[in-house]
């Protein structure tokens, strides 16, 4: 299987996360990257860097005043005497129809959702490069490729087109699907990340080209909180093209491959030609946020599912976080795709 990944992605080193009023080491660390990269080669990835195809794919999801933003931020936040040393928002409007500021701390709250999404010196590279990384993997699929692995680090699904959160900055899923749909493919999304991928259903919510689908943890108590519930699905021309399958915590396999059926029969019934894979490996039973209880038996099942399905697949990597069971849950992923 091809895999894509550039080395600029390392750029981004998250020292800031805070969850219920504490600080903590942020989880979403570089050594992601050495951890995944290894369990996919295992799996008999090979990769390549990602060409540079520029700005235009990425604005063709986010608004060219957000990423204006992303490119500047660190720099203006840097001239603010006493300023923190990462982007970490203070306050937030509203609504999104409430007055845009100039200063650099307004528009932190604007385009950041949460204090999980610091933004640092080398965080627009390492995006930027993450995104091209997606970009070049929806390429090999659309050039007739039958499968490839994206290790998109940071992570995107929880970026709205105007707004970072929850770790991710560019929703690299949404680009390379937008990138399938431009190649005239008809893409259906597949969210398996314990968390609901909200920053993709509100980027698709109004649009009935490209299929939503998540699977994740009930988030009437688990982040992201307000979005994921069974009922929104999608408004206007997207009316019916999102699914929500929140599922209870502490979900183990049987469960999540019943809900993971579900999602391939909508799949079907969309007539998609192709699967956009937002691959988070922190449904695992290890991973430290404990939503789900999936074993690495279950990963291989996940993987095969998506194979039996006989159309071509793009993995992207969202989230799954430091265990010691990190990489073999990738490994085990790849590589039941690979023996179905």
């Amino acid at each position: 299987m091809k895999g894509f990944f550039d080395d600029r992605q390392w750029a981004h080193d998250p020292q800031s996360f805070m969850a219920n009023g504490a600080f903590s080491p942020n989880p979403e660390q570089p050594r992601r990257i050495e951890i995944l990269r290894a369990a996919a080669e295992v799996a008999g990835c090979s990769f390549a860097p990602p060409s540079d195809a520029g700005l235009g794919p990425i604005a063709a999801i986010h608004t060219a005043e957000y990423l204006t933003f992303l490119r500047n931020i660190y720099t203006r936040w840097r001239r603010i005497e006493g300023a923190g040393p990462e982007v970490i928002p203070g306050i937030h409007p509203a609504n999104r129809t409430d007055g845009y500021p100039k200063s650099a701390a307004g528009q932190a709250g604007w385009h950041q959702a949460d204090t999980a999404c610091p933004i640092a010196a080398g965080t627009w590279e390492a995006a930027y490069w993450s995104a091209q990384s997606a970009i070049a993997g929806a390429d090999s699929i659309a050039e007739g490729g039958r499968a490839a692995y994206v290790l998109s680090r940071p992570p995107g699904h929880h970026a709205f087109a105007d707004l970072a959160g929850g770790f991710c900055f560019l929703n690299n899923t949404a680009i390379a699907a937008q990138r399938l749909r431009a190649a005239g493919l008809r893409p259906a999304i597949v969210d398996v990340d314990v968390h609901h991928g909200n920053g993709t259903q509100g980027i698709f919510y109004r649009r009935g080209d490209v299929l939503t689908v998540s699977i994740h943890a009930d988030p009437a108590r688990f982040y992201p909180f307000f979005w994921g519930h069974a009922q929104e699905r999608g408004e206007a021309g997207g009316l019916g093209t999102n699914l929500n399958l929140p599922l209870p915590r502490g979900t183990d396999d049987a469960a999540f491959l019943k809900a993971l059926g579900t999602s391939l029969e909508r799949t079907a019934s969309f007539g998609s030609d192709v699967v956009v894979v937002a691959l988070g490996l922190d449904a695992s039973i290890d991973d430290p946020f404990q939503g789900f209880a999936v074993t690495q038996d279950g990963f291989a099942r996940i993987g095969a599912a998506f194979a039996q399905i006989g159309l071509p697949v793009l993995f992207v990597q969202e989230g799954g976080y430091i265990s010691d069971t990190l990489g073999a849950n990738l490994t085990r992923v790849l590589e039941g795709f690979g023996a179905a």
